[in-house]
């Protein structure tokens, strides 16, 4: 049975990993997928059993689940209100080793708050405007898949696989952001330094960008306000779980229903406005990408499956055994990150390697090395590095560079000679930044 479910999962994955050949929704591979592993678990394992296990990993992923439709939801109605236009447009600088540092800057804070897929869309539509040579637009927008990517690698809400390590206790908010801000600035700092002799010393044509029309019916007014409510709403989310000690989930839905409040109240007043231009959240919702959600909900059963299965621990006392090492084990996991899917791999940790007690780590026959996995531990702050940034190593190892490469029709061959050695830099300045951290008890 264990061989079966490790042979259907790879063949799943490399299904996932073929979406794009094979034309089949990665989603549809993912519902398939998690269905079968489970139904071979309960056929080997009692359905008594297998059912209360179920339940369990059921729980836990509905609340990341959960969490994600609301950020989705908060995310969508500020960009249907023309919310990121305050940003972007002022963005004015003509220099191009100038503007490659602002987007730089820009997109790696802008993706510590929103998802680095939206993060890189919003940026890589305004280098359109400001960047007419493709080119120099192609430097530019291997910058904004680092940057995004490294945004999100050191904030609770920034990418989904921090989302996952902090929901589940393995990281607090407080902690990571402290111990990787820098390591993350540092992986966009060095491959950005590196950038500026690609795009030269020179200025971009003269093509300063008009401000960007608000939709229908917006006045900046309002643009301004559904921007200041979203994101406040999605910084208090930490704040209440920190505060509270509930699931992020219930701070999430908080805030959701405090901007669908605001909203409500807004196009109310507004009798004039015809109710089809009305950008309303029960509009907005429509709208979610349900088929992502629903490939999260599948690759993260399927692996639930797998550590329901034992196979996970198995695999872990493997690595014990074999590498016995946090920064080896996190970094080989950043690489592969930029092959295959983070998510998947980081929920995959998370089943090796179960949260450690504090008493029973300083119990265990090798102290040292189990405290790298208790809370806050090493390991954790370097696999939510790893798996984030070392997806930008590739093109099509993230979101945001798949995002990248269909807007801007970008090379694979070129961003793997241009960019590639560019994030290697970065990834491994970070990884070192980290390890002098821990070598001074930082």
């Amino acid at each position: 049975m264990i061989a079966t479910m490790i042979a259907l999962f790879c063949a799943g994955y490399l299904l996932i990993a073929l979406e794009h050949k094979i034309n089949v929704n990665k989603s549809a591979i993912a519902l398939l997928m998690c269905g079968a592993l489970w139904a071979l678990f309960s056929l080997a394992g009692g359905s008594t059993q297998t059912g209360t296990q179920l339940a369990e990993q059921l729980s836990s992923t509905c609340e990341i689940l959960i969490y994600l439709i609301g950020a989705m939801t908060i995310v969508d109605l500020i960009d249907t209100h023309g919310g990121f236009n305050v940003i972007t447009s002022r963005i004015r600088t003509r220099n191009k080793r100038r503007l490659l540092w602002l987007l730089a800057l820009v997109t790696f804070f802008m993706s510590a708050v929103l998802d680095n897929m939206t993060t890189a869309i919003i940026m890589i539509m305004l280098l359109r405007r400001i960047v007419p040579e493709q080119r120099d637009r192609w430097v530019f927008a291997g910058l904004i898949v680092l940057a995004a990517n490294s945004g999100g690698a050191w904030s609770p809400i920034g990418d989904v696989t921090t989302i996952m390590l902090w929901m589940r206790g393995n990281v607090a908010a407080g902690p990571l952001m402290a111990n990787l801000i820098l390591p993350s600035l540092l992986s966009v700092a060095v491959p950005t330094a590196l950038a500026c002799r690609l795009v030269g010393k020179g200025e971009t044509a003269d093509t300063a960008a008009a401000p960007q029309e608000l939709p229908q019916g917006v006045e900046p007014r309002m643009s301004r306000l559904i921007l200041t409510v979203g994101v406040g709403g999605l910084l208090f989310v930490p704040v209440f779980k920190e505060a509270t000690g509930l699931p992020p989930y219930m701070g999430m839905t908080i805030a959701l229903g405090a901007i669908w409040v605001l909203t409500e109240i807004l196009y109310d007043r507004r009798r004039d406005m015809e109710a089809s231009i009305q950008n309303r959240v029960s509009k907005v919702v429509k709208h979610i990408d349900m088929p992502t959600i629903l490939f999260f909900l599948g690759i993260l059963m399927a692996v639930g499956a797998l550590q329901s299965a034992g196979i996970l621990t198995d695999m872990a006392q493997w690595f014990d055994k074999h590498l016995h090492e946090p920064f080896l084990i996190a970094g080989l996991i950043g690489i592969l990150s930029s092959v295959v899917d983070n998510v998947p791999l980081v929920a995959a940790c998370m089943g090796m390697y179960p949260v450690a007690d504090a008493a029973g780590a300083t119990a265990s026959a090798d102290p040292a090395f189990m405290q790298n996995f208790v809370a806050d531990g090493l390991f954790w702050h370097l696999l939510s590095y790893a798996a984030g940034v070392g997806g930008s190593l590739l093109i099509i190892g993230s979101a945001a560079g798949v995002v990248a490469m269909g807007l801007e029709k970008i090379d694979f061959g070129w961003y793997l000679r241009k960019i590639t050695p560019l994030a290697l830099a970065g990834y491994a300045a970070g990884l070192l930044a980290i390890w002098l951290q821990h070598l001074a008890g930082w």
